[in-house]
């Protein structure tokens, strides 16, 4: 069964990170790769089902040489949007992000209803 068959639809002419995603007993798991980025740089939205993770950073560099008069500036933006249709069972009101060394951590709580429950052994009388 695909979890999530759209999981890795992306805007084409943009470069977007990978990602894991994972599913545990209670939860699902997104890891998404994103060096260089701090915790600052991303926007994480859910809407209608729908979770977005995005970025836009700008990088500014400038080099001048004071002998010759020089100075170049150049500016870039790096940008990506992902976007992932969430399970019915996903408990978007608990979701929480973490970001640590290059990696941005999405945890997406089931809904307890969702949740398996251990076998229950009914008694004959």
């Amino acid at each position: 069964k695909d979890l999530w068959p759209d999981a890795f639809e992306t805007d084409k002419g943009f470069t977007v990170p990978s990602v894991n995603i994972m599913e545990g007993k209670d939860d699902y798991k997104i890891e998404l790769a994103a060096p260089g980025l701090e915790k600052g740089d991303f926007d994480i939205n859910v809407e209608n089902n729908m979770l977005t993770i995005s970025s836009e950073k700008e990088v500014k560099h400038e080099d001048k040489d004071k002998d010759e008069n020089v100075v170049r500036k150049e500016f870039s933006y790096s940008s990506f949007s992902r976007s992932f249709s969430l399970p019915e069972e996903a408990n978007v009101d608990k979701i929480a992000a973490s970001y640590k060394d290059g990696i941005l951590n999405v945890n997406i709580p089931k809904r307890d209803e969702a949740k398996a429950k251990p076998a229950k052994k009914i008694k004959i009388s």
